[in-house]
């Protein structure tokens, strides 16, 4: 064992305090991480507050993260020390399972180890996440980052970036689509890039209209204001796909309604108690889904086709000591359209 600095939170706090973990020594498969930016993810203040199930005590958040790597186990093959490396949501699964042997080790049959909040599979210890200086993971669970990447504005690719990139792909994406993007935040922008960078028609659906240059900007043709009901009406019938990333309850009969025929709904926000209105998928056979952040395969494509095509998040970038701040403007949905924490001020 030894020690590294880190952001914690106690009770349910967004008042993170700086102080002292402890991370492993590397196992023969394992690799040391120096971490230089952290994403501030909407699911870290979820976690913080205590509802997404994980140990409020002690929890250290993050799970979007790049660096450089500092040391590699005896029998790590793919990385040396100097490496750029990018890590995500997941670092460790059973590796046996169907999902596994997949490469959608996000959808683990035995649960997938965590970035933060998880519970390790060797030594049962709670995994403590990425507001931190050093983090030591699988060498399977970390990705090359691409020379053509920002590593500050890459780091939200590993969890907003493939959170939108997988239902995409599974979709079928491309010339000719029809994507609508609910809710243009952290998940949202992203996900406006990609299906653009994919070739589909992509809309921005807003409740207000103050995001439409934005939403330009980004790559969209369109902006839906959904609190008007003869737009709402003009564009009934017309996506292919629609991704929600709405991290609040809300009604999902007016998403549906803007499916054309077999298009899909998914709800990717955050799992939230919800009624699903059964009639409105009946009708134009319609479907439902949502996903959880993505699997090694579909992570390692995404950072390809992103270096490819120019594509890293908007980002806020402030230094660690800024978390609280971070947070809190978060929680307000002050922000376009990603805070990254630059940890260099924890050594």
């Amino acid at each position: 064992m030894h020690t590294t600095q880190a952001w914690q939170s106690n009770g349910t706090s967004t008042a993170l305090e700086k102080t002292t973990i402890e991370r492993r020594d590397p196992r023969n498969d394992d690799i040391t991480i120096r971490i230089d930016y952290c994403g501030v993810c909407h699911s870290d203040l979820h976690a913080i507050h205590g509802s997404t199930g994980k140990p409020t005590e002690g929890l250290v958040p993050g799970h979007e993260f790049t660096g450089i790597v500092t040391a590699v186990g005896s029998a790590v093959t793919r990385f040396v020390p100097g490496d750029r490396v990018a890590a995500g949501t997941i670092v460790d699964s059973c590796g046996e399972c169907a999902m596994c042997q997949g490469g959608q080790e996000n959808f683990c049959y035995e649960v997938a180890t965590y970035t933060y909040g998880g519970k390790d599979r060797v030594d049962g210890s709670v995994t403590k996440g990425g507001y931190s200086r050093e983090y030591v993971l699988r060498d399977k669970f970390a990705y090359h980052l691409p020379a053509a990447l920002d590593p500050a504005a890459a780091a939200p690719l590993m969890c907003a970036g493939i959170t939108m990139w997988e239902p995409m792909r599974t979709a079928g994406v491309g010339a000719g689509s029809k994507v609508a993007v609910a809710g243009l935040g952290g998940l949202g922008h992203l996900g406006v890039k990609l299906a653009a960078a994919l070739g589909a028609e992509v809309t921005v659906l807003s409740r207000t209209p103050g995001k439409a240059d934005d939403a330009a900007r980004l790559g969209a043709t369109d902006l839906v204001v959904t609190t008007d009901e003869q737009q709402l009406k003009q564009a009934s019938g017309r996506f292919d796909l629609i991704l929600d990333t709405i991290a609040a309850p809300h009604d999902l009969t007016q998403l549906l309604r803007l499916l054309a025929f077999e298009g899909t709904l998914s709800v990717l926000g955050l799992p939230l108690p919800t009624e699903v209105p059964l009639m409105e998928l009946t009708f134009g056979r319609k479907n439902l889904s949502s996903s959880g952040t993505g699997g090694t395969r579909l992570t390692a494509e995404l950072l390809t086709f992103c270096a490819e095509h120019d594509i890293t998040a908007d980002i806020e970038l402030l230094p660690s000591t800024q978390v609280e701040e971070a947070l809190g403007r978060l929680e307000k949905g002050d922000v376009r359209y990603r805070f990254v924490l630059d940890l260099a001020d924890l050594d």
